[in-house]
């Protein structure tokens, strides 16, 4: 099954694609109406506008450094999980998508990185725990937001992961329990991009990491802003190999031509054996 993630609603209904993702707030922000014809997706603590509203909102590290675009390894502002009002609000998005939709789309789920957060509220919150560890203590605000939300979601519900299967890396990156969150999510995706694909090695050594470290279903997304067909099509050939679903992200056209290069080599294909005499 081949699939596509896009911010536009005219590509959702592409007949190319078996399934669509249609972002319904991104990481800039962004929002739009959900779709009943799409599965909803929600960049859930990725918000540059949020970020920009409201900068306490903004998880930092012990030293005090902001998760913003204006620090190394940030493409967008992270916001800190443990703030109530935000997932709040969160769950609220999550609702108007199930309204129009059962199937919902988790992104950007977790901590930005090991080193957060370390705000007054986490810190507050850690200490009236009963939790003495740090780390388990960032997973289980995780795994709680992920129980909250999937409990919204009647359908099915598919959550991001961010592309690194070595064990434990998840858990020290982004809080994220595979084990204690795996019953509530029906397909993990996730997204191995690239601009070129012109090498598919390593494609293929993360892919198999994952079919590895996940009893649940996953899925793989690949970048097709501007990536040549061909390039792109092998390295959908490579996903599938391991993937339940592959997906194009942000150039639907693109991706669209991926899955007609595809299906075309597929028919070049076929062989039929002569007919009985």
């Amino acid at each position: 099954m081949v699939g596509v993630v896009t911010r536009n609603e005219s590509e959702v209904a592409w007949n190319e694609f078996d399934r669509a993702f249609y972002e319904v707030k991104d990481v800039t922000g962004r929002s739009a109406e959900p779709l009943a014809s799409a599965v909803n997706m929600v960049s859930c603590f990725g918000d540059n506008a949020a970020a920009d509203a409201e900068p306490s909102l903004v998880a930092v590290d012990d030293e005090g450094n902001r998760a913003t675009r204006e620090q190394p390894y940030f493409d967008w502002a992270a916001i800190c999980p443990s703030r109530t009002e935000y997932r709040d609000g969160l769950l609220e998005i999550i609702d108007d998508c199930v309204d129009a939709n059962e199937d919902v789309r988790l992104d950007d789920v977790g901590f930005p990185r090991g080193e957060y957060c370390h705000c007054s509220v986490c810190r507050e919150r850690f200490q009236e725990s009963d939790i003495d560890d740090w780390g388990a203590w960032r997973s289980d605000v995780i795994t709680s937001f992920v129980a909250e939300a999937t409990a919204r979601i009647p359908g099915r519900v598919y959550l991001t992961l961010y592309p690194d299967p070595y064990p434990g890396h998840l858990y020290e990156r982004s809080g994220l329990d595979l084990e204690a969150i795996e019953p509530d999510v029906d397909e993990f995706v996730v997204p191995l991009y690239d601009t070129a694909y012109e090498t598919t090695y390593w494609l293929e050594s993360l892919a198999k990491g994952f079919d590895s470290a996940l009893e649940t279903p996953f899925s793989i997304e690949l970048y097709a802003v501007d990536v040549d067909i061909d390039a792109l099509a092998r390295a959908a050939s490579v996903a599938e190999a391991y993937a339940n679903d592959v997906y194009f992200g942000y150039d639907a056209s693109n991706g669209r031509a991926t899955v007609r290069r595809m299906r075309a080599d597929d028919r070049e294909g076929e062989t039929f054996g002569a007919p009985d005499s």
